[in-house]
């Protein structure tokens, strides 16, 4: 039964003040969203770079803080003129920089909604909409992504965080099970854990491993094949348990996964924990066509992906997963009076944060819009335009520098068509091709040569946006070789 407020509200909702708190943010919520889908508009006809010109002009907002008020509709209209021309359009079908995702639009619609509920989802009490939208969205996740029953996600703010969780989590575990309380007792005289990873493991694992307390001079990185993958006949066949692995699902330059299947089963026997950073590559277990190249990723105790990343989900949202609830639980409840909670799941007992947006509600919009058949189109779609790129490049001479195993396409320019790639040329025509603003895609080193590394991670991009972004690439490649 609802119980309605016997108290009369209507000199409260009727006060001067709060009649006209109301309607001018009714009015600038309206002026945001006509701005919003003009910039929409136009933003595909722009370069996806900003100009220099629109660079420089961010100047106007480096200025002293004033005394007074400033009336908000000019100040929306300064950050729209100003700031709108120095985005960079990496939702319109031709950014293939850093892995960013693109936008879906039923997340980018209900991030403008639930912008305008500003719930704090820490606790169900303080928002039960969030609760219940953070609650089904994490269980879709698990169930995509085939991963345990028994697991618990938890929303968090990127790869990073997720992969800090997830490790914490396995680092507690560990110790608890050697009969050492890390609450209680923190980590100074602790069994040391011993760390094993990938050479090729990633910048945000290593740096989650330091915040974690385990030194990054303390981890074994292990060999890895030509494509960024453990050599499983190099993986260390003694660890014990007081071993923490670091395993990877999508290499962030050929986007190869480790040899699960070869690897987890022997170290969980011997007692250890295996964590599996899958910023990207993970989504290949939602597509049946593809997730044989994540085959036994589900073996792990924990995992860390985004959903920002290859799901289209609006910034920042990303995903820690832990097999066990009680693992997870252990390492990041809090208690305080104030904070007492009965509800099955607080998120504050989760994760790293305790204020926290409501990050599930763009995951779950995502998600009920596009069903498992749409999240499986749009990982074989992308990874299909990846393939057209590289097929693309090399028929024209380029140097694809490893086969394309998901999204991710490492290439090379030499000095003539069919040539080996060269680091000042390919330097050369990543410049240009940044300048030029057709498409953008950045550089990277991989095996000590210099490349261009094109990430199609955008549910935007199509086959035309391939087409002219290779044309504009061959452009640029020419010119930097004349």
């Amino acid at each position: 039964m609802v119980v309605m407020s016997t108290v009369d509200l209507t000199p409260a909702l009727t006060s001067p003040r709060s009649l006209a708190l109301t309607r001018e943010r009714i009015a600038l919520v309206t002026e945001a969203a006509r701005r919003a889908g003009v910039y929409l508009a136009g933003a595909a006809h722009r370069p996806v770079a900003p100009t220099p010109a629109a660079v420089a002009a961010l100047d106007v907002f480096r200025r002293p803080l004033q005394d007074g008020r400033i009336d908000a509709r000019e100040v929306l209209a300064e950050l729209d003129a100003f700031g709108s021309p120095a985005t960079v359009a990496q939702s319109m079908g031709r950014y293939f920089g850093f892995v960013n995702g693109g936008v879906d639009n039923a997340a980018a619609a209900a991030a403008v909604l639930a912008g305008q509920w500003d719930q704090n989802a820490a606790l169900p009490v303080m928002s039960p909409t969030a609760a219940a939208l953070d609650e089904v969205a994490a269980g879709w996740v698990v169930d995509l992504l085939g991963l345990p029953a028994t697991a618990t996600a938890t929303f968090t703010a990127g790869a990073t965080l997720a992969n800090l969780t997830g490790i914490i989590a396995g680092r507690d575990a560990l110790l608890a099970r050697a009969g050492w309380d890390v609450h209680q007792r923190g980590l100074f005289g602790a069994p040391p854990l011993r760390i094993v990873t990938g050479e090729e493991c990633h910048a945000s694992a290593l740096k989650a491993l330091r915040l974690a307390g385990l030194g990054v001079d303390r981890v074994e990185r292990v060999a890895t094949d030509a494509y960024g993958a453990i050599d499983p006949a190099a993986f260390p066949a003694d660890t014990d348990a007081l071993t923490l692995v670091v395993l990877q699902a999508g290499n962030v330059n050929t986007g190869a996964s480790d040899p699960f299947e070869a690897i987890i089963p022997g170290v969980r026997e011997r007692g250890g924990w295996v964590h599996i950073d899958g910023a990207f590559g993970m989504w290949a277990q939602a597509s049946p066509a593809l997730r044989h190249q994540v085959a036994g990723v589900q073996l792990a105790d924990s995992w860390g992906t985004d959903a920002h990343k290859w799901l289209n989900v609006p910034y920042d949202s990303g995903i820690a997963i832990v097999r066990e609830r009680a693992d997870l639980e252990r390492a990041m409840s809090m208690q305080a009076a104030y904070l007492a909670a009965a509800d099955e799941r607080p998120a504050i007992h989760l994760g790293l944060q305790m204020s926290q947006r409501a990050r599930g509600v763009e995951t779950w919009a995502m998600l009920a819009s596009n069903g498992r058949s749409g999240v499986a189109d749009l990982v074989e779609r992308t990874c299909a335009h990846a393939r057209a790129f590289a097929d693309a490049l090399s028929a024209a001479g380029a140097d694809v520098l490893a086969p394309v195993a998901l999204n991710q396409v490492l290439v090379a320019f030499g000095e003539a068509p069919g040539g080996r790639g060269d680091d000042a040329v390919t330097a050369a025509v990543i410049d240009a091709s940044q300048a030029e603003g057709t498409m953008w895609a950045g550089g990277t080193v991989w095996k000590g040569r210099r490349a261009m590394r094109i990430s199609v991670s955008d549910q935007a991009t199509t086959a035309d946006d391939v087409r002219v972004s290779v044309e504009a690439l061959l452009a640029c490649w020419e010119r930097a070789r004349g």
